[in-house]
């Protein structure tokens, strides 16, 4: 089956100035992401979506012939276009049995995790079309207005013993062409299935705090 890995990176970012390009251990951080999918056994093409200049040169000096650019147009580029519209154009330009979107901010996801999830695609029954990667939540949660949402403050169970929730954590998303078109354009198709990954592994680069925490967790762990 053909895998085709989908790595998109603006070339600007608010929260984090250049965040794609930030040293991030003594290399710029889509790297990281980057070698993960290169170390991927099934993953036959990584296609980077980027309006970036100098993530453009970078890849070219330090990945050139291993992966593919899709230069962004502009319909799609900005703060506020959907990542759905820019799969949308990358899975149009590429043919592929199954597709994998991952995020340059996930810097601690491994490789074997992404591979038990491509195989977990490969041998799907009829049962689900797609997968997404979710962290285990189990703790107390209120709403905007202080109301608990997930648990009675009267019974004050123990967290652990609390009917767990899943928080999508944007780490990777696996789907095909089919079910991306069914669901209307989306990456979760209508008939997903989550798969769960250790928090520390999900950690995503949001904000200036996220990338300090993901560094020295990182520096602890290799």
């Amino acid at each position: 089956m053909k895998v085709v890995a989908l790595l998109p990176m603006k070339g600007n970012s608010e929260r984090v100035p250049n965040k794609n390009l930030k040293d991030f251990c003594g290399r710029p951080l889509y790297h990281k992401i980057l070698d993960t999918l290169l170390d991927s056994k099934y993953i036959d093409k990584i296609i980077i979506n980027t309006d970036g200049e100098h993530i453009k040169a970078d890849l070219e000096k330090n990945y050139k012939g291993r992966v593919v650019i899709h230069d962004r147009p502009a319909e799609i580029i900005g703060d506020f276009v959907s990542m759905n519209k820019i799969i949308e154009y990358d899975i149009n330009k590429v043919n592929a049995d199954i597709y994998v979107q991952t995020h340059s901010t996930n810097p601690l996801l491994l490789s074997g995790t992404l591979d038990s999830a491509i195989e977990r695609m490969m041998d799907k029954k009829d049962d689900f079309d797609s997968i997404f990667s979710v962290t285990k939540v189990q703790t107390r949660l209120y709403d905007a207005e202080g109301k608990p949402s997930n648990h009675n403050p009267l019974e004050l169970l123990r967290t652990q013993d609390l009917p767990p929730l899943f928080e999508e954590n944007s780490s990777f998303y696996i789907f095909t062409k089919q079910s991306f078109e069914r669901s209307g354009g989306k990456r979760i198709g209508l008939k997903a299935e989550m798969f769960e990954m250790d928090k520390v592994e999900a950690i995503d680069i949001d904000q200036i705090q996220d990338f300090i925490i993901a560094e020295s967790i990182y520096k602890l762990l290799r």
